[in-house]
């Protein structure tokens, strides 16, 4: 770490915003994809969303000090790659010091608050492509939720579209997340049945003028033993998303392992699963999932 401290860090950010940018440019940086490993990447762009709970705690992540501690932990840990984030978290992690030598991918679209009547119009209130290549970061990562019924859908449709466009002309990858949505009793639910998985890859597939920097980050289906013919939806680059484990660690394990064993899987990216084990012991959590690579 840089001799910064967590405690230190508002402060620092009051006294020298400029230290921001200091410390992406002087940030070791390295290829996304290095010899041919598969990569592990922390998820910890929830919060922007509104989204705090873990399990039976609904504040579990309104802890910044204890969220940043979790992350740094995470990331000393071996075979962890990158982290993906907003800019308040990311750039709290330069000023740490811990993303040398790591994949930093930039949350986009934040603006599809959770429970908000305007969730599916999901605006891109984060990251732009313009910041991504502006601070060397390594990626981007946006949220494509589809509800056939909803007419916000199709805005978030068409931004995203345009997103992909901007990262492939500055030559740089941006990781979709696809997902087939509806609302249920005025909430939006994700669909996770493998016949409609396989229906958002296509669709996530197909958007933009290039999909030549396009990655795919998507769920493993209800049944995971239908993720074989999933993939076979697209021939883009994936990674699995963790999601929450309901408290089944074990079981989420088994799922992911059977997963990663496609040839088309590249990775995973997980928040929550890992950040906020059920038995709280995040290094073990982590060294696990890092052995199902």
């Amino acid at each position: 770490m840089s001799g910064i401290s967590i405690a230190e860090l508002g402060a620092l950010r009051a006294s020298r915003p400029e230290a921001v940018a200091e410390a992406a440019a002087r940030r070791v940086r390295r290829p996304l994809v290095r010899d041919g490993k598969r990569l592990m990447i922390l998820a910890a762009d929830h919060p922007a969303r509104g989204v705090l709970a873990v399990g039976d705690d609904p504040l579990a992540m309104a802890d910044r000090a204890g969220l940043l501690e979790r992350l740094c932990l995470a990331l000393s840990r071996p075979g962890v790659d990158g982290v993906l984030a907003t800019a308040d978290i990311l750039e709290d992690l330069l000023l740490l010091g811990v993303l040398d030598d790591k994949v930093v991918m930039g949350s986009m679209n934040r603006g599809g608050l959770a429970g908000a009547s305007f969730e599916l119009d999901d605006r891109f209130t984060g990251y732009r492509p313009r910041d991504l290549e502006r601070f060397r970061f390594d990626a981007g990562k946006l949220l494509l939720r589809i509800a056939y019924d909803d007419p916000g859908s199709l805005a978030t449709l068409h931004a995203a579209a345009r997103a992909v466009d901007e990262m492939a002309g500055r030559g740089l990858p941006v990781f979709v997340e696809p997902f087939l949505s509806r609302r249920v009793d005025g909430a939006v639910r994700n669909d996770l049945r493998a016949e409609s998985v396989a229906r958002s890859i296509a669709i996530a597939s197909g958007l933009a003028g290039t999909s030549a920097y396009t990655w795919l980050k998507v769920p493993v289906p209800e049944d995971a033993d239908d993720m074989a013919w999933v993939c076979g939806a697209s021939t883009l680059p994936t990674v699995l998303l963790g999601g929450e484990t309901g408290g089944d660690q074990d079981g989420t394990y088994a799922r992911w392992r059977r997963a990663l064993r496609l040839p088309g899987v590249r990775g995973m990216v997980v928040g929550r699963a890992l950040l906020h084990p059920p038995d709280g012991d995040v290094a073990k959590a982590v060294d696990t999932a890092v052995g199902l690579l």
